[in-house]
């Protein structure tokens, strides 16, 4: 198909074979639903209006994306404006009838998937390649990602791959076995995989002055698929496939080395500078895009809950809790300084600064502001205190983007067995050059093409550590440091299992630190904590938002339970 320019609006409007309303997870009431024997996609105008409508039914999901991973973790905490609904996630007290908890918004997008599985033509050809491939496997990476978003919030659900048309069909679905955490990933790593070097579908730019790139929509297949096997415990598949996604001959995923942020003066700490942003071109991978209007469909609320707006009379309903703060200050900032004959190594005083959110990282200072609006009195309807959280875009919601992907990549190479190589990437970067400076001989052969990267695009002067986006020149820093045992272990296999779960600490920190009011947190916290058998390590920090442990919190999170959305 020629690339062609669209309204997002008319490319979003028809969606298929779809389940509508509901009133328990599954519903067949829909005008727009035909008889199946009528159905076969084989036209590529409609195989497009129905992959698109696929994002318009995301779109409905798409603030839980956010929103279930970050009020329930401890890096934010609820306002007393927050809604109850927010209230209710915070404090996992969750009715059925909390907005968020709405399950039937995910099977629509199943279904739709589903239908388009099940009816595009896929035997069809031209000039010896399928017509509709492109098609075919963004349906199945969608069906899959949303059935990873599905299962990691309702711990147990119905694995539907057939499209729902019947009530009879719907109601013998919801009774049908429940699939677990890992049930639902074995299933579509096996699904998916012989579809990951597919090409994404182009329909070129759409929405409001062309803004969006339709490309851009669609899931990153072999980015999916090492999520998939982090999730399930297939570590070393799990960083292979972030491996091959990032090392791509054709479009290699490197390090965002222009993506952080610094001291202005390295004499003078008064405020630093504003380079770091997750919402650039180069740093976003996939996103859903968002509507601008309510009259063209799903506008995002986001911006409503993380910041002031004249919508919200200012009144914003979730903030930086005291945890993440004391995370972000922990953290030992220290540049090189290049002089005549020499390079000085500085830390930044952990006194004096202007102001205490300077201390440490300096990601969160970047992303988040706060201000006092004056001229107002004890009877104007609007906050004084005024909160912007820079992470959040109306117009889009980011589900893939560069730094987040290497970092699960480094957590699966640290589970795979290879924590020299984990711990490279945070402070160093991960390159050739790199790896024979930091990493022994006997990893690196045991590692092998997991860490092998082109040299002509993955050097040491176009790679930097994770850490240096807001601490610094981290590869310098002799505070942070591969953990090593302070007397020699048995064995060198004592000293990898020794070090596993320490390196694995610094990568969830590391996590908190970059992927701040982004969804990630409550979601990472769990799945070290099943990994270890550990609920306390989610419990405990989610307890201690705030610093003060809310017991009876923790209890509940010791259950785990309690960790998912009610299913009835």
């Amino acid at each position: 198909m020629k690339k062609n320019h669209f309204s997002l609006f008319t490319l979003l409007l028809l969606a298929t074979a779809i389940m509508t309303a509901c009133s328990d997870m599954l519903s067949t009431e829909s005008e727009v639903v035909e008889f199946e024997e009528n159905n076969t996609l084989n036209n590529p105008t409609d195989s497009m209006y129905n992959v698109m409508g696929i994002v318009n039914k995301i779109q409905s999901i798409a603030d839980r994306v956010v929103l279930l991973g970050e009020v329930r973790g401890d890096l934010v905490v609820t306002t007393e404006e927050a809604s109850a609904d927010l209230k209710q996630l915070a404090s996992f007290d969750l009715e059925k009838s909390n907005k968020y908890c709405r399950i039937s918004d995910y099977y629509a997008v199943i279904n739709n998937c589903n239908y388009i599985i099940a009816h595009l033509d896929t035997a069809l050809a031209r000039r010896g390649k399928k017509v509709f491939e492109k098609e075919y496997a963004a349906a199945k990476g969608f069906r899959a990602w949303t059935y990873l978003q599905l299962v990691l919030n309702y711990g147990k659900v119905p694995l539907v791959t057939e499209p729902v048309m019947t009530e009879n069909q719907a109601e013998i679905t919801v009774n049908s076995d429940y699939k677990g955490i890992e049930e639902i990933c074995n299933f579509f790593i096996d699904d998916i995989k012989d579809y990951a070097n597919v090409k994404t579908p182009d329909y070129g730019n759409v929405g409001e002055n062309n803004k969006h790139h339709s490309q851009d929509f669609f899931i990153p297949m072999r980015a999916l698929l090492g999520d998939l096997c982090l999730w399930a415990g297939r570590y070393r598949e799990a960083a292979s496939w972030y491996h091959d996604y990032l090392s791509d001959k054709d479009y290699p995923i490197l390090p965002n080395i222009t993506n952080y942020v610094r001291w202005r003066s390295i004499t003078e700490y008064k405020t630093p500078s504003d380079l770091y942003s997750v919402n650039d071109d180069y740093e976003v991978l996939s996103y859903i895009p968002m509507e601008t209007r309510i009259f063209d469909g799903t506008v995002s609320d986001l911006y409503n809950v993380f910041c002031s707006t004249t919508e919200n009379k200012q009144y914003y309903q979730v903030t930086p809790s005291r945890n993440m703060r004391a995370l972000s200050a922990k953290q030992i900032y220290c540049q090189e300084y290049h002089n005549t004959n020499s390079i000085d190594t500085i830390y930044v005083p952990r006194t004096g600064l202007l102001d205490s959110i300077y201390l440490g990282d300096l990601r969160l200072s970047s992303n988040y502001r706060m201000s006092s609006l004056g001229g107002q009195n004890k009877y104007s309807e609007y906050n004084t205190d005024y909160q912007t959280i820079y992470k959040i875009n109306r117009g889009a919601i980011i589900t893939y983007r560069r730094t987040i992907v290497w970092l699960r990549y480094a957590e699966a190479l640290c589970r795979a067995g290879f924590p020299q190589s984990a711990f490279c990437i945070l402070k160093y970067g991960l390159c050739n050059e790199n790896a024979l400076s930091y990493i022994d001989e006997e990893e690196r052969t045991a590692a092998a093409g997991l860490i092998e990267f082109n040299e002509t695009w993955f050097m040491r002067n176009s790679t930097m550590g994770i850490h240096s986006a807001g601490s610094g020149d981290s590869q310098c820093n002799k505070y942070y440091t591969l953990p090593m045992p302070t007397s020699e272990l048995a064995t060198r296999q004592d000293t990898i299992d020794w070090q596993i779960p320490l390196v694995e600490d610094y990568i969830i920190n590391e996590m908190a630190l970059e992927g701040s009011f982004e969804g990630y947190r409550f979601f990472d916290l769990m799945r070290v904590a099943l990994r270890r058998n550990d609920p306390a390590y989610l419990a405990l920090p989610i307890s201690c938002r705030n610093k003060e442990k809310d017991e009876a919190l923790y209890e509940k999170l010791m259950n785990t339970d309690n960790w998912y959305l009610p299913l009835k």
